[in-house]
């Protein structure tokens, strides 16, 4: 795109700077934005371009902050071992944490917002106005998830068998914030009447529900792993941090090289 004048112009709605200002989102960065928002309000604003409001703030940060960190997962050895390897390169161990949001860690907030959306979007707009009526909604979309072979997500959790802790309390702050939307109401739902069709019973896990929480407050569905990485990306640098002060990585490497056992590989 050109301007008719001077070459080149990109349009941007989010930041651009001059010799003595930055604007950010329309904003000079220092007169109307530090010290003046959080960061995260800022991160929902600068996907939004709107700014939340006080009650979409803490429900959105309720949800970076049960996302941070949760222990020894794949996505923090991966830190702190490729950390081990290459502490030169802080970038290179952080960036090897996020590169293992996928569908069993982190990636699953995108997928059960996702998934929730979907089957909202079936409704063409008629919700219901009842548990009743959500449960009927959750009971056929796990039937037709389930024939089709596939997992619901949002279901499940390794370590939290019975409740995760994280679920019931996101789902106190919405409905305290007046956000317990129509995907969270779903999720619910999902958790009431999954026994039926699956034969046993699985907890709403946290990573479901943090996506429940962050399609009812209208971010894009496509976009929800990324606050997941957003907010792992915390809990990562402190995990490297802690690697620094406390080394676990050569244990961790040198338990599984002097544990491995050879085996011819099966034949074809």
């Amino acid at each position: 795109m050109t301007d008719g004048t001077d070459g080149l112009s990109f349009p941007t709605s989010l930041g651009t700077s001059t010799a003595d200002q930055i604007k950010l989102l329309g904003q000079d960065l220092t007169a109307d934005l530090m010290g003046q928002v959080s960061f995260g309000e800022l991160a929902f604003w600068l996907v939004a371009l709107r700014r939340p409001t006080p009650s979409e703030t803490r429900v959105f940060e309720a949800v970076l902050v049960a996302l941070a960190d949760h222990g020894f997962t794949p996505t923090a050895i991966a830190a702190r071992v490729t950390y081990l390897s290459a502490p030169d390169s802080l970038q290179g161990a952080l960036a090897a944490g996020l590169l293992g949001g996928g569908s069993r860690f982190l990636g699953v907030t995108e997928d059960c917002g996702r998934y929730l959306h979907e089957v909202l979007a079936g409704l063409q707009g008629t919700l219901p106005s009842s548990d009743e009526g959500w449960d009927a909604v959750a009971l056929k979309a796990v039937r037709e998830t389930k024939a089709g072979q596939h997992l619901v997500p949002g279901l499940g959790h390794p370590v939290h068998k019975v409740t995760d802790p994280r679920t019931p309390v996101l789902i106190a702050i919405a409905e305290q914030e007046g956000l317990r939307g129509p995907h969270m109401r779903l999720f619910e739902a999902i958790g009431r009447v999954h026994e039926q069709v699956l034969g046993r019973r699985l907890p709403l896990n946290g990573a479901g529900v943090c996506g429940a929480a962050l399609a009812d407050l209208g971010l894009p569905v496509e976009l929800l792993r990324g606050f997941a990485l957003l907010a792992r990306a915390a809990g990562l640098l402190g995990q490297i941090a802690e690697e620094r002060r406390r080394p676990i990585g050569m244990d961790v490497y040198m338990t599984v090289d002097r544990n491995a056992v050879y085996v011819d590989p099966d034949p074809d």
